[in-house]
């Protein structure tokens, strides 16, 4: 793994150089447009123009008049919007790209039909082929049971089975892998994890978190062929969504097929990679430090777990939960022995390395700014730490404050509150929600947000995320004027957070996330003019032109 990270320092010299004279013309002018820049000095404009990879100028009709030449591409935006390149802040990205051709079970909706489709897909698969993926949501059951090998043991009898839920806590195992993996009725839970078990004692093959880890360590990994058709098909989700850069939970191999995918000229976003914080020793050995790399794959930033899901009642929280008194969460593994974070959390940040933890339950995230200040105090004094938690859902009220203090950006995920919001409060009741997702206080605390999806968790889509933000409209139709209304934002200080809010979280606010004249021309232009819609229909804006470096990477009805 070491050699990987070694690898990376040919990235250092792969970057765009800086241009040595005034072009005449431009390459691309997009024209006629409601241009949102996200730069506060220039916000609005009708025009923009790009020359190369980067925005040359922003202004008028009339002042961009002079850069078209007789070459120059014209696009005519017609008055809709014009935005920064969106930039997700928390995507699971080749998993993701895997997900889109295996089987699909988030909207099955009843037992039956999980198991239908489960039995359908295998049907398509040589003997011996695994089924992985799924996303299934057991919360759109009634009663919500949760599922047991024996629904799908029938349909799959040659097929080995592990689909998780939606969040990513919790996965189910047919009886093929529970045999596989030699899971039984003596297997111990490991710690930070379950193994779900029946009135008897015997495993119903659903794993919550690290128990998932006896599975996964005898599914076997997709060729490196294969993982580079899962990332292109990633992509070509991206594109169609104008996600113009990501934040990827990486593995190695994750760097090494995007490294390859550069070499050949065929990545069409740019990618900031975030790598196991048990494995942080490899980077900081190899001399990476944060934000190391270029203008496609930069590195540096470790991705550790505090906790589990809401979903699958293994976030951390305080006091036990209101419909399963019997536990209040887990700690992931990662916190066990008690002191194991923080050991790595020096090491990382020493190195000079970015720490990106997640933490969702309200002790988990207590427990991770008690870890930020102590390593603060430790490691001394530093002025760009930009430490971060991944996802920040539920806070105790005392700790807004201590998240800017510190100066801790908020990697959140708008959707989760609209998904999430339609039973968080069975879990964990109305008083605690009032904290959860809170976007607004976060902001009024001067905490900075970098906005993401969690894809494959959550669509990929920027416009649901926004819309998500504004509306906080929960999916089943219950809320209409919003979730906890008071923690609503604006379109505007969405945008940002999903432009500029998540460049400052990967160190490159000077570089891209707004339409800047010298930042790097990724650019999106909509069917819509966002700021003329009702707050609603902003879910229904679609992409027209998705622009990387001044590529057009996607137009619609071509792509």
């Amino acid at each position: 793994m070491r050699l990987v990270f070694l690898a990376a320092f040919i990235l250092l010299f792969a970057g765009v150089s800086a241009h040595s004279q005034q072009p005449s013309f431009a390459d691309v002018v997009i024209l006629h447009g409601h241009v949102w820049t996200v730069d506060r000095e220039h916000p609005q404009a009708e025009t923009l123009a790009i020359h190369g990879s980067r925005i040359i100028a922003v202004g008028s009709d009339a002042d961009i008049a002079k850069w078209v030449g007789p070459s120059t591409r014209k696009i005519d935006a017609q008055g809709k919007s014009v935005l920064p390149g969106f930039i997700d802040s928390h995507v699971h990205f080749s998993s993701g790209g895997g997900e889109i051709s295996g089987v699909q079970l988030r909207d099955a909706n009843t037992p039956t039909e999980f198991a239908r489709r489960i039995g359908e897909h295998a049907k398509k698969l040589t003997k011996g082929e695994w089924m992985l993926g799924g996303t299934w949501d057991h919360e759109l059951w009634g009663g919500t049971p949760l599922p047991s090998h024996d629904w799908i043991d029938s349909v799959t009898p040659d097929t080995p089975v592990l689909v998780s839920r939606y969040d990513g806590h919790m996965a189910l195992a047919n009886g093929v892998v529970l045999r596989l993996a030699g899971i039984t009725r003596e297997t111990k839970d490991p710690p930070g994890g379950t193994i779900v078990r029946d009135k008897d004692g015997n495993p119903t093959g659903l794993l919550k978190d690290a128990a998932m880890d006896l599975v996964y360590r005898v599914v076997p990994p997709p060729s490196e062929e294969q993982l580079l058709r899962m990332i292109h098909a990633a992509m070509n989700e991206a594109r169609r969504f104008g996600v113009t850069s990501i934040h990827d939970i990486s593995s190695t191999e994750d760097v090494r097929a995007y490294q390859t995918l550069a070499t050949r000229g065929e990545l069409t976003l740019r990618i900031y990679c975030i790598t196991p914080l048990p494995q942080w020793e490899a980077p900081a050995t190899a001399g990476i430090r944060a934000a190391f790399g270029n203008d496609w794959i930069h590195l540096g930033a470790l991705k550790g777990f505090a906790d589990g899901s809401l979903g699958s009642t293994t976030a951390l929280f305080e006091q036990p939960y209101n419909d399963a008194p019997e536990t209040s969460g887990l700690p992931n593994e990662m916190m066990l022995p008690e002191g194991n974070m923080l050991k790595m959390a020096l090491g990382a940040d020493k190195a000079g390395l970015q720490l990106a933890v997640h933490a969702i339950g309200d002790k988990a995230n207590r427990i991770m700014l008690d870890v930020y200040t102590e390593v603060a105090k430790r490691n001394g004094a530093r002025a760009d730490r930009r430490w971060r938690i991944e996802h920040a859902q539920h806070l105790r009220p005392e700790d807004f404050a201590r998240f800017a203090q510190l100066g801790v950006i908020a990697s959140v995920q708008p959707y989760h509150a609209i998904d999430d919001g339609r039973w968080a409060e069975k879990r964990i009741g109305h008083e605690r929600a009032k904290t959860t997702y809170a976007f607004r206080t976060f902001l009024d605390h001067g905490v900075r947000l970098a906005f993401g999806s969690d894809w494959t968790v959550a669509p990929l889509n920027p416009m649901i995320g926004l819309y998500a933000a504004v509306t906080r409209a929960t999916l089943d139709g219950k809320n209409p004027n919003g979730w906890f209304p008071e923690q609503k934002l604006t379109l505007k200080e969405a945008i940002e957070a999903y432009t500029m809010g998540s460049a400052f979280a990967e160190f490159r606010e000077k570089k891209k996330g707004s339409l800047t004249p010298g930042k790097l021309a990724d650019v999106v232009v909509l069917d819509t003019d966002l700021f003329s819609v009702a707050p609603e229909k902003v879910k229904d804006a679609a992409v027209r032109y998705t622009i990387v470096g001044g590529k057009v990477v996607y137009e619609a009805g071509k792509n």
